[in-house]
């Protein structure tokens, strides 16, 4: 992230901070705030520090904080043209949460819609259990989501950015660098699959369950907007593991950011309602539709594994792949008994949803 951050202090935050806080306002500052802001030191060598900016290498070696990686862009006068420097704390933990949730917002709305063209079965429509309005409510709710579980997420990108990681963002070509990154990518789905499934399981301990996690069990047939609507600690808590990751294990830089954007990829695909796949090892589109009809199975994320092992693996039924069987009503019926019946397990209290097909709606309640 510390890469992403720099281009976007070079072409956009170097700006806007130098004109809302420029080192003209030094005198005004008080002392208390000063030392809080490490401004004496930094006011101090503003004028040495621009001097050194050319368009050679000289100012690459300038005690910013992301001199322990190589840069990606050069500095400007604006880059020492603010009282909050690149490396105040509390510049990077705005500026960081401007960027994820941006990035967020960006990259939940073209995927999201992307899938819902392209790939999206649209008879889930029909469905009983379609909720009226449903695509809005979800859209509504990811959008409110994203910025709180942006900022919660900024936090772990702190403690990133300031070193208290294992990320590395060269590779040795000739001491098996390549392998080293080729092996990264199974042991961190491996990894974050079994953080997400305990992660998953606990959310769905009843307490827990109805504080946090029930938002998200709110849509029991999904569409693709349905991928980031959340209750945002509930979806924070559901990342940890992406986080926790780098911080014991080594991972490359760019390897992580594309990761970052694999798994929110990965989200919205398993919300698309298209079963595609019938690959029993693979936690697809069909696994997770189980997780939201039948609310107690398949918790992963990326595979099946862990969901074997904590005996919490289902199967989808053949109605799912098959048109025929899936417009059967013999085979809907017995699925909307089986959904009605768990549900008043799990969620106890009375039925709040309103449904779109309400004369279609078969609930036992």
């Amino acid at each position: 992230m510390d890469l992403v951050l720099e281009v976007c202090d070079t072409y956009v935050f170097d700006w806007v901070y130098e004109r809302l806080l420029p080192t003209s306002l030094y005198g005004t500052v008080p002392e208390s705030w000063a030392k809080q802001m490490d401004l004496n030191s930094g006011v101090q060598n503003i004028t040495a520090l621009l001097k050194s900016i050319n368009t050679g290498n000289e100012h690459r070696t300038s005690p910013e904080r992301y001199g322990h990686v190589p840069y990606l862009t050069d500095m400007t006068a604006a880059t020492f043209g603010s009282l909050l420097r690149r490396s105040n704390y509390a510049r990077e933990m705005i500026s960081l949460t401007i960027v994820v949730t941006v990035f967020g917002w960006l990259l939940y709305l073209l995927f999201a819609t992307g899938s819902y063209f392209l790939v999206f079965d649209k008879n889930i429509f029909n469905h009983p259990k379609f909720l009226k309005n449903q695509m809005a409510l979800e859209i509504k709710l990811a959008m409110f989501a994203i910025p709180v579980m942006s900022f919660l997420t900024s936090i772990c990108f702190m403690f990133e950015l300031n070193g208290f990681s294992k990320l590395y963002a060269t590779v040795d070509i000739n001491n098996g660098g390549i392998r080293k990154l080729l092996f990264e990518f199974p042991l961190f789905i491996l990894f974050t699959d079994c953080g997400i499934y305990l992660a998953h399981r606990w959310l769905h301990w009843p307490t827990v369950y109805k504080v946090l996690h029930k938002p998200h069990h709110k849509w029991l047939v999904c569409t693709p907007f349905a991928s980031h609507a959340f209750h945002p600690v509930d979806g924070f808590i559901q990342s940890l593991p992406y986080h926790i990751y780098p911080m014991i294990m080594p991972l490359n830089k760019y390897l992580y950011l594309f990761l970052f954007t694999f798994v929110n990829f990965w989200t919205i695909m398993i919300h698309d309602g298209n079963h595609m796949s019938q690959n029993p090892y693979v936690n697809g589109t069909a696994f997770h539709t189980v997780h939201h009809l039948y609310f107690n199975y398949n918790y992963g994320q990326f595979t099946t594994l862990w969901d074997r092992l904590g005996g919490s693996y289902r199967k989808p039924e053949d109605s799912l792949f098959n048109p025929e069987l899936n417009k059967d009503a013999k085979a809907l019926d017995e699925q909307l008994r089986r959904i009605d019946e768990i549900q008043r397990v799990v969620e106890e209290d009375e039925d709040d949803r309103i449904y779109s097909n309400i004369s279609k709606k078969k609930n036992s309640r």
